[in-house]
Parts: C-alpha cells; sequence; structure tokens
C-alpha cells in the first residue's frame, strides 16, 4: 500500500516518516509487533513535527522580539543623537553670548568712566571759548587748547569720538535739537549752532550733542 499524499503538509510529514505497510499476502510473522512499531513510530514522529513546529515558532517569534528590541534601540539611538545635537547648539549659542560679552566688556567697559571725564571737557572748552573772547594772553590760550588736544587724543584711542555736526544734516540718532530757527543762509534740517558737544564710544552713543536746527522759512 503506497503513501498518499495529503493537502495538509502536516499529514505529509507524517506519511513521509512512516515505515511502509505490508502489502497483501504477505505473511505476518507469529509475534512481529508490526502494527504496534508502526504506532509508536507514528507517534514519534508526530512528535517530532510537533517539536519542529514549536521551534519554527518559537524561532519567529524570537525574531519578532529581536525586530521589536532592534527598532526601539534605533529610536533611543536616534534620542540620544538628537539630543547630543540640541546640547551642542546650546552650548554654541552659550559660548557665542559668552564671546560677544567679552568683547562688549572690552569695547563698553570704559562708558561709564568717559561720561565721568565729560564734565571735564566741557570746562576746558568753555575755558578756552572765554580765553579767546577776552583775548587773553596767547600763551595761555595756546595751552588750554593744546591740554584740550591732548585730552581728546588719549580718548580717541580707546574708542571714544568726539561729535561736532556743525553745518551737517541732523541727525536723531546722535543729535539732540534745542530749537529750530530760520537761517536763510543754511538749507533745513541743517545744524546751524553746536550748543554742546556729543561723544561716542566704539560707534555706541555716549552723549547726544547738543545742537540748533534749521527750519523751512514760514
Amino acid at each position: 500500500m503506497s503513501k498518499k499524499q495529503s493537502n495538509n503538509p502536516y499529514q505529509n510529514e507524517v506519511l513521509k516518516k512512516r515505515k511502509p505497510m505490508k502489502k497483501e499476502g504477505e505473511e505476518v510473522r507469529e509475534g512481529e509487533p508490526f502494527l504496534e512499531e508502526e504506532l509508536e513510530q507514528e507517534i514519534e514522529d508526530i512528535k517530532e513535527i510537533e517539536n519542529e513546529i514549536n521551534t519554527d515558532e518559537l524561532e519567529e517569534q524570537s525574531v519578532a522580539e529581536l525586530s521589536d528590541e532592534v527598532i526601539e534601540l534605533k529610536d533611543a539611538l536616534k534620542e540620544s543623537h538628537n539630543k547630543l545635537l540640541l546640547s551642542h547648539a546650546e552650548l554654541e549659542n552659550i559660548r557665542r553670548r559668552a564671546k560677544q560679552d567679552v568683547e562688549k566688556a572690552h569695547k563698553y567697559g570704559l562708558d561709564n568712566f568717559v561720561k565721568g571725564l565729560l564734565p571735564v571737557i566741557d570746562s576746558l572748552e568753555h575755558a578756552l571759548e572765554n580765553a579767546k573772547k577776552a583775548k587773553s594772553e596767547k600763551a595761555m590760550v595756546e595751552g588750554v587748547e593744546l591740554t584740550l588736544k591732548n585730552f581728546l587724543d588719549v580718548l580717541e584711542k580707546f574708542g571714544v569720538k568726539q561729535i561736532y555736526p556743525l553745518g551737517k544734516p541732523f541727525d536723531p540718532q546722535f543729535h539732540e535739537a534745542m530749537t529750530m530757527v530760520e537761517d536763510p543762509k543754511a538749507k533745513p534740517n541743517t545744524v546751524v549752532e553746536v550748543f554742546q558737544r556729543g561723544y561716542e564710544l566704539n560707534g555706541r552713543l555716549v552723549r547726544p550733542a547738543r545742537v540748533v536746527v534749521s527750519k523751512k522759512k514760514n
């Protein structure tokens, strides 16, 4: 009797491993446990196939679990990488801000010191103007002029620049208009008189120049 193929793969595995049955007409010797051996063999085959099936299922399950673990590890790695990039960006921002603060400290650290010196400069300028008006001795006038010039030269080395906009267009960022007057000799919005000179430190305004500005004739 030949093995028959089945649509059931499980049954096919059993049929492949089953021992061939004796043909019709063959004598069965007394004491030969043919049926018992065949049943035992079939049970063993079934158990073996079940074990194989269980092993495959376990392998599939292990692969699935490993795939999940790999996905979790990839996500964790990506998250850690993003955190690292964020930390690096924050560190660069801190370094840049610190550098800017240091540069500002170098540039504008003398701001209060310069403001404290401005009244001294103003006094020297007033003294020089009064000396010229009073027609004081030439030596004294020249001495005050030299002192003032040396003072301004030293300040200029530290980034201090004087603002004296006489005859220039009015700039509200650096000039403070005290009043406006009609002046036929000047274009409108032009500085025609400087009451008090202004000063800037490395491009930043310390004190605006107080000026008189021309306006259109009514």
